[in-house]
């Protein structure tokens, strides 16, 4: 009897796991960079009742019976697929195409995201503007060239700062 029970509120409990994600995709549909998820399931436990059998004379072989006493949340799965891209009207916004993250940092940390809601401020940090994080990557060089060799900086284009005039050739 108490197998039963168990079986029937590990998945009643999971079941309820399973529609806090779904109610997550739901609620965030429209959040700038969100990536839906998904909840992956597994079998906690099974008792054998009878043992496997091999194939004998005229008769086949016969598979084990076995009882499931429960499940549980084996993971729940980010879903990376590119959504639509959509112009914003917005020209420091960017978008992801593929794997990857935007790297940004408030000065101590480095944290990551797929959101591209990207802004400069007044002196010219290019930032994410609700939380202050600056965007970090690879500066070019007085002569334009970009050396992804080297360790990553936050991106600043001062304000007022204009490139000097190269003739055309």
């Amino acid at each position: 009897m108490m197998r039963s029970l168990f079986a029937g509120v590990s998945g009643l409990r999971n079941h309820q796991t399973r529609m806090d994600v779904i109610g997550n995709n739901i609620a965030n549909v429209n959040t700038i960079g969100f990536k839906a998820s998904r909840a992956q399931f597994q079998d906690v436990l099974s008792q054998t009742l009878q043992g496997a059998a091999s194939a004998q004379g005229d008769r086949g072989g016969t598979n084990p019976m076995q009882v499931g006493l429960g499940m549980g949340l084996a993971s729940i799965d980010t879903i990376f697929t590119d959504g639509s891209f959509q112009p914003t009207g917005k020209q420091t916004d960017l978008s992801i195409q593929g794997q990857g993250f935007f790297v940004l940092s408030d000065g101590l940390n480095q944290v990551y995201t797929r959101a591209g809601n990207f802004d400069f401020d007044n002196v010219g940090n290019y930032l994410m503007p609700g939380t202050g994080y600056k965007v970090m990557g690879w500066m070019a060089d007085a002569s334009g060239n970009i050396s992804t060799t080297g360790s990553i900086t936050t991106i600043q284009i001062p304000v007022g700062a204009t490139m000097n005039t190269k003739a055309s050739t």
